[in-house]
């Protein structure tokens, strides 16, 4: 709900929710109507698109009643936990000329708006290789069983175990390399529940993948690994490879990390090679490793005035306000209805999303692909595809360019010339 300051293009008729005491929440805290069902919801005539945000279990069945009772829907992920789930509400959607989309938008952030620019600018050259970390902590080693939202609801851990890290976020990198490089022609794929222990409690399944990895090769000729673990230390890194250098990110959950190019050259390459160089900062940046911070294609929403009016209106303490700002800086700042808006625009303009349904339907079936793909470590072929898509048009249109500038042969200077040396088999 906090990002919605950021778009008053958007309008909420109301919410449903069948939970007597969840609806006395968001009566009481956001001041919004509150349906006493998904019928009497769908029946609203002032209703124009529903936005489904239950568990994934019942994204099925609120997808499938919206669109059915002629409403347009912007789900949660996955569209579907089945992929002939999923495959029907994209040919319900089709049918009934409805737009139909899902998260994650985090593609439409300006740090991946940012990366996708750089790699369509040239910025690393043809790109071949990209590693992707959605690695987010051993969870069970966190007491996630006393963790709670800002309105007191409890977070559910025990769902988050049933259904899975990578139905829950595998999507987040997807939606970029699938956006930026194209259709999946193949993916070897494997997954496990590697810790079962997680709880004392009983699951349901008891042994949804905890960890999982894919090696997908896009029809544009990219390969991409992606690993997805909530049994490893936190990593959200994303490096793209090229010819020519590699651009990266550290994280996918924050819409305005830094974006990093370093072009290769042979005093980057040979240095990196040194231990001491690489356990030092000053040394790394001396021999241009990790290269140099790109500007993004625009400014991020600045969340300071919001934190103000907070403040003024006396919904937060002047010290409640700061650690807001801080954990928006430093954790997890996301947009969520950045993909909402989207889809308003799209209906607005009479277009199409620009994550349309059959984007988000292939991004569906990589996803359930990974999921489901046990420890056989087998090749999955995709039975969708779709129309390439570009960048936003603002994205398209920004004056920022990351092409690489002309530059002279290499400096041949005496630290050059000594890394050379020591390198020499």
């Amino acid at each position: 709900m906090e990002s919605l300051q950021f778009h008053p293009e958007l309008s909420i008729i109301g919410v449903c929710e069948i939970d007597p005491l969840r609806a006395k929440t968001v009566r009481e805290v956001f001041g919004l109507f509150v349906y006493e069902s998904v019928e009497k919801m769908l029946a609203d005539e002032r209703v124009q698109t529903v936005v489904n945000l239950t568990d994934p279990d019942n994204h099925f069945a609120v997808n499938k009643a919206a669109l059915l009772a002629g409403k347009h829907v912007y789900s949660e992920k996955p569209l579907s936990t089945s992929f002939s789930e999923a495959q029907e509400l994209f040919e319900i959607a089709q049918d009934s000329k409805l737009l139909l989309s899902s998260a994650p938008c985090s593609v439409l952030s300006e740090s991946a708006q940012t990366l996708w620019k750089a790699v369509l600018d040239g910025g690393v050259g043809n790109v071949r290789l990209v590693y992707a970390e959605l690695d987010d902590n051993p969870i069970y080693k966190m007491q996630p069983e006393g963790w709670t939202n800002e309105t007191g609801a409890p977070w559910p851990y025990l769902n988050e175990y049933e259904v899975g890290c990578t139905l829950e976020h595998a999507g987040y990198y997807l939606t970029w390399l699938a956006a930026m490089f194209g259709p999946a022609e193949s993916l070897s794929v494997f997954s496990d529940c590697v810790v079962p222990d997680k709880t004392p409690l009983p699951l349901d399944p008891p042994d949804t993948p905890d960890f999982s990895v894919a090696c997908i090769v896009f029809k544009s000729g990219v390969v991409a690994r992606l690993t997805c673990s909530i049994v490893s230390p936190y990593d959200h890194r994303l490096r793209i490879i090229g010819d020519e250098g590699v651009l990266q990110v550290d994280e996918c959950w924050h819409y305005s990390t830094p974006v990093y190019l370093e072009r290769f050259s042979q005093k980057s390459l040979n240095a990196r090679k040194s231990r001491t160089v690489r356990a030092q900062s000053l040394l790394r940046s001396l021999f241009g490793i990790g290269g140099s911070k790109l500007p993004l294609v625009a400014p991020s929403d600045r969340q300071l005035p919001g934190r103000l009016r907070e403040v003024l209106n006396r919904k937060r303490s002047p010290l409640s306000a700061a650690l807001k700002l801080i954990s928006k800086r430093e954790l997890v700042s996301m947009d969520f209805f950045r993909g909402v808006a989207e889809m308003g625009s799209a209906l607005t303009e009479n277009r199409d999303c620009v994550l349309s349904a059959e984007f988000v339907l292939h991004v569906n079936e990589l996803t359930l692909a990974i999921q489901n793909a046990g420890r056989s470590a087998q090749t999955y072929i995709p039975q969708t595809t779709f129309t390439p898509i570009s960048p936003l048009s603002s994205t398209l249109n920004s004056e920022k360019n990351y092409a690489p500038s002309e530059q002279g042969p290499e400096n041949n200077s005496l630290l050059n010339r000594l890394i050379s040396r020591a390198h020499k088999h």
